[in-house]
């Protein structure tokens, strides 16, 4: 059984599979942090100073007791991180297709590229000519 496992687990797809996986959660941690250190900022000022993170919709505003501390916390809705995850999503969805799209443009060329005959074919089908003129 140990075996069996050991041959599982290092099969070459498992393991493109589990770098792949690593690789995608580095790129998602990167987006992010492109997205909400430059691209939401650039948003923000184009928008007039607005900060992602802090669009929300108020449902109930908090409650302030009589002694000045928070008696109920509010309850809103916080969209502007919902924006930023869309946006994020929006750039790894575009480098995937940009990628997709190369892997596949280099399969075209791949297939395109007629296979020359092998070189015991074309000796074999030079004699058959010479024998038909005799």
């Amino acid at each position: 059984m140990w075996k069996e496992f050991k041959d599982f687990a290092m099969k070459g797809n498992l393991i493109d599979i589990a770098v792949g996986f690593v690789m995608g959660a580095a790129f998602g941690k990167v987006v992010s942090a492109f997205t909400e250190g430059i691209v939401s900022p650039l948003i923000g000022l184009v928008l007039g100073d607005t900060d992602f993170s802090a669009m929300k919709w108020v449902l109930k505003p908090a409650e302030i007791g009589p002694d000045g501390a928070e008696a109920a916390a509010e309850v809103a809705v916080m969209y502007g991180n919902f924006i930023t995850t869309v946006i994020d999503f929006l750039i790894v969805a575009f480098v995937m297709f940009m990628v997709v799209k190369a892997v596949n443009n280099a399969k075209k060329k791949e297939e395109a590229a007629p296979a020359a005959p092998p070189a015991d074919l074309v000796l074999l089908e030079e004699i058959r000519d010479l024998l038909k003129k005799r």
